[in-house]
């Protein structure tokens, strides 16, 4: 329980220190710069699972289709919606509206206990005081939704897949089969200016959004997801505004405002509410989740 809690929370953290880097890829072309930060991972990812000696698994019918809806909805429509939304409203309503991934996942990971369900409702409200209860129109309300959906098949798609996988194979072979359709979306709307040589501030964004945000935080993800259940783990997402939140002070860029610490005082409280649950892994989709996680 102790290293899924660890790993569900530093993954959750890590992605929230992407706001820190956002402003050394602002000028880079987006989907082809998505498409780049993919490749990156995909080919760390692969290397790794190469060098420690994880054998290629044949995957059933099914289990192809689950594998190509996480990479579709839970990376590549989750990015383009996230980046329509954050152009239509700014990122506070898409902020705003991630915000109820907790709620969500504790909801459909089974029968919640009511401690995990009270968790949730604390994660959601700290996380939307934190991203600001923006304001937008009905099209980045409907993108914004579009990423509610992107970020619980993130996860949903992966649990039936991980006891047969593992986390760096999940990992792996989601962000490589995400690549094609980035590129594909970048020239249908960036054209041939998608892809161009990076400056060095832009490299390095990439590198680190490469490495840390995606390779790193996945795995740790994937990892914690089979120990804790949706659920439970569901909690560590209102980490992202919070690691946001640190990062943007430890860079000098933004400093927090009292509803930031504020909500991110409720985003732990929440955590804390929820874990005190004694919430054990869930069954989903009819897959028991082990005990522990195989990479």
């Amino acid at each position: 329980m102790r290293n899924g809690v660890i790993g569900a929370a530093t993954a959750m953290f890590l992605v929230g220190t992407l706001a820190g880097v956002s402003g050394l890829i602002q000028n880079y072309p987006v989907y082809g710069g998505q498409a780049v930060r993919y490749l990156a991972a995909a080919v760390i990812l692969l290397l790794v699972t190469r060098l420690a000696g994880h054998r290629f698994v044949r995957l059933t019918a099914r289990e192809t289709l689950l594998l190509a809806g996480l990479s579709v909805f839970g990376l590549v429509i989750f990015n383009v919606c996230v980046i329509e939304a954050t152009r239509h409203a700014g990122p506070a309503l898409p902020g705003t509206v991630l915000g109820t991934v907790p709620l969500v996942l504790a909801l459909l990971g089974g029968r919640p206990a009511p401690r995990l369900l009270a968790g949730a409702g604390f994660v959601v409200a700290g996380a939307v005081l934190a991203a600001g209860l923006g304001s937008g129109d009905l099209p980045g309300l409907l993108w914004s939704l579009g990423a509610l959906v992107g970020e619980v098949s993130f996860s949903m798609l992966a649990i039936p897949l991980l006891p047969k996988l593992g986390a760096m194979r999940v990992s792996a072979y989601s962000t490589a089969l995400a690549v094609p359709l980035l590129v594909v979306i970048g020239l249908a709307v960036e054209g041939s200016g998608m892809l161009r040589v990076p400056t060095l501030a832009e490299g390095l964004g990439f590198a680190y959004l490469a490495v840390v945000v995606t390779t790193i935080a996945f795995f740790l993800w994937y990892s914690s997801l089979p120990k804790l259940g949706p659920g439970t783990a569901g909690l560590f997402a209102g980490l992202i505004p919070v690691g946001a939140i640190v990062t943007g002070l430890a860079l000098g860029v933004a400093v927090p405002s009292a509803p930031d610490l504020l909500g991110a005082a409720l985003v732990i409280a929440g955590i804390v509410v929820g874990l005190s649950g004694g919430a054990r892994p869930a069954d989903v989709d009819g897959v028991p989740l082990p005990a522990t996680g195989r990479s």
